[in-house]
């Protein structure tokens, strides 16, 4: 009779212990070999927002703003881009769709350089180009309006003229100044001519 008793015992503990599920060899999830692939964000950039994939050009220079821009965490600016700062500068403080000028006339009184040209502060006008970059790369990461390209290019052109009265003119055929000038023109051809003549005349003053 007493025999029976750790029989009893060891069943009411079965008992109250959970129960595992059966499961079949067709409900385990087979193992790959090698590690499983991620797929990877496109950039490590705060900026880069969407999924679009950007021009090898434009994440090249994503890639290379990513340690230089930082990004806010709760403001906007251009298609849900974060407002982003390089150095002392951030892009809700000379965003140019904010503006009721056109882009070039917006870009032409908000970015004009010192007379003469090498006077300027070189490094005040690289921050607003990278503001500017970095907020091109994230409206295209998303598949936006492209307007943005006429302001950052005229800013590329300045930077371009403020380094060659500097006596240190870019050496890449895309950042000199013609260069810089035609593709200002050929960006806002559909504005009022006497604007386009501006960035004509500046192009060749470069003292």
């Amino acid at each position: 009779m007493h025999s029976s008793l750790p029989i009893i015992a060891l069943a009411g503990i079965a008992a109250a212990l959970p129960t595992i599920p059966f499961v079949s060899s067709l409900d385990v999830i087979p193992i790959r070999d090698g590690p499983v692939a991620i797929a990877p964000r496109q950039s490590q950039a705060c900026f880069v927002i969407g999924s679009t994939e950007l021009p090898q050009e434009v994440a090249d220079v994503a890639d290379s703003l990513a340690n230089v821009v930082s990004c806010s965490s709760k403001d906007t600016t251009i298609a849900g881009v974060p407002d982003v700062t390089a150095g002392s500068t951030t892009f809700s403080s000379i965003d140019f769709s904010q503006s009721d000028q056109s882009p070039l006339q917006f870009a032409l009184s908000s970015f004009a350089t010192e007379e003469p040209v090498a006077n300027t502060d070189l490094q005040v006008f690289q921050d607003a180009l990278n503001a500017y970059l970095a907020t091109e790369a994230g409206i295209r990461s998303v598949g936006g309006s492209l307007a943005i390209k006429v302001p950052k290019f005229f800013l590329e052109l300045q930077v371009s003229r403020i380094q060659t009265a500097q006596g240190n003119p870019p050496t890449a055929a895309g950042l000199q100044v013609d260069h810089l000038r035609d593709k200002v023109l050929k960006n806002a051809a559909g504005e009022d001519k006497a604007l386009l003549d501006q960035v004509t005349a500046l192009a060749t003053q470069l003292q």
